[in-house]
């Protein structure tokens, strides 16, 4: 492998800022060399690490002995039907072209298309809607690189993929993953300012009547902006182009990013800030592919802690939330999410076995948060919630291990397919027992 390729390990940083390393930083070019790096790091003692876009804020993505980027390997896509095989590395926002030039599209997103699909199932990442689970519940099969290099595949209903599909990196290189997709379709985006309470009274039908509904509540103020998406026929009502621009990259990235770094340098224009940003939303509906409703960009950068409760916990949670906003010695420059989902499978998902409300708090960079996520964590952890592996969490491991029932069978899997630990890292030293 060449110097250029291996390099001379510059720092790596997550999108965020706030976690950093300075790993050895491999870039293998094809699945022969992927294999060597793997077999020859084992051989050294050193533990792998991969690495996805770095848009956990966790440390989950941290590394004390070899980074792997699979960046530089070739993008197949195998489809058989509504099947797809993509290389774990792909990037969502490229899986997403692949599969609508196809005619497909997976059936539900997040919110950014950064991540790679490994990176996002691994940690559990999940968009909105009542009828759909994480994303990892549309991953029908992985395949896995041992620590000898050598690959096994696993698919849905096995011990050992039910485990790793959502396995926070501990069960080595996901070298490709088969998702069941569904024909390409058009969602009809309404987005639409409204009173939190009148949102909160009316939450079971928010969420029965909407393939995907979420909501932000702007701090400090008692208002919110509903987002509903449901599938239609046809893109009867585009965007134009430029009230995208306006209002997607101008006012959402431009001005609200421009905000907040007044914000930072002036506390005291928080309050004022986030009652002019809730008043100030207008509505829209339009339709679009699926995945550019889905989707936004997103480059105001933050820190961001999320929890998954039982969904009769969201407005106690909520309650709590605001509570705490109010009484922090500093204020909190960023809306509050919270979106839905259904039960689902995967051992280490935050929606195992239950629907769930998740709650998301945000502080733009720079700004104090440890108290604020610390406070907002303590309130999700006794209502029964489940921190998202890819944000912020300061539990205890012994509490996030109660969190999961399958937490043990979990653990016994990931010590059966990696038992000397090649593919620990800090982040699982301190979850694992």
């Amino acid at each position: 492998m060449d110097a250029a390729r291996q390099g001379a390990a510059p720092a790596w940083r997550n999108w965020a800022g706030n976690v950093s390393d300075s790993a050895p930083l491999v870039t293998p070019e094809s699945l022969e060399e992927l294999s060597d790096t793997v077999r020859a790091a084992a051989e050294r003692g050193k533990r792998v690490r991969v690495a996805g876009s770095g848009h956990s804020f966790s440390g989950i993505a941290s590394s004390d002995g070899v980074r792997i980027a699979l960046t530089r390997m070739p993008i197949k896509v195998d489809v058989a039907g509504t099947s797809v095989t993509v290389p774990g590395g792909i990037t969502l926002k490229r899986l997403n072209r692949e599969l609508d030039s196809r005619g497909l599209a997976l059936p539900n997103l997040g919110d950014i298309d950064a991540q790679t699909i490994t990176g996002a199932t691994q940690t559990g990442t999940h968009g909105t809607g009542a009828g759909f689970g994480g994303l990892a519940s549309f991953v029908s099969a992985i395949t896995l690189m041992r620590t000898d290099g050598s690959t096994v595949t696993c698919a849905r209903g096995e011990p050992l993929f039910e485990a790793a599909v959502v396995g926070l990196g501990a069960f080595g290189v996901v070298t490709e993953v088969t998702l069941d997709c569904v024909p390409a379709f058009v969602l009809r985006a309404e987005e639409r300012p409204s009173a939190l309470e009148s949102v909160l009274d009316g939450l079971d039908d928010l969420i029965a009547g909407n393939d995907h509904f979420e909501f932000f509540w702007f701090p400090y103020t008692s208002r919110a902006q509903v987002k509903l998406n449901n599938r239609v026929d046809a893109i009867d009502r585009p965007l134009p182009g430029w009230r995208r621009w306006l209002d997607d990259s101008f006012l959402s990235n431009t001005v609200f990013g421009a905000g907040l770094r007044v914000a930072r340098r002036v506390p005291g224009f928080t309050r004022p800030f986030m009652k002019v940003s809730a008043r100030g939303l207008s509505a829209r509906t339009y339709t679009a592919a699926s995945h550019e409703v889905f989707c936004t960009d997103r480059r105001v950068r933050f820190t961001e802690m999320e929890y998954g409760l039982p969904r009769e916990a969201l407005r106690e949670a909520l309650t709590g939330v605001r509570r705490v906003v109010d009484a922090l010695p500093f204020p909190v420059a960023f809306p509050v999410e919270v979106r839905f989902t259904a039960a689902d499978d995967p051992w280490l998902s935050h929606g195992h076995g239950r629907d769930s409300a998740y709650v998301a708090v945000h502080q733009f960079i720079g700004m104090p948060y440890e108290p604020y996520f610390r406070e907002v964590e303590r309130i999700c952890l006794d209502l029964g919630g489940r921190p998202h592996w890819g944000k912020m969490h300061f539990a205890a491991p012994e509490r996030l291990r109660a969190a999961y029932p399958r937490f043990a069978d979990w653990q016994a899997e990931r010590a059966r397919f990696d038992p000397e630990g090649l593919f620990r890292s800090p982040f699982l030293d301190d979850l694992l027992p």
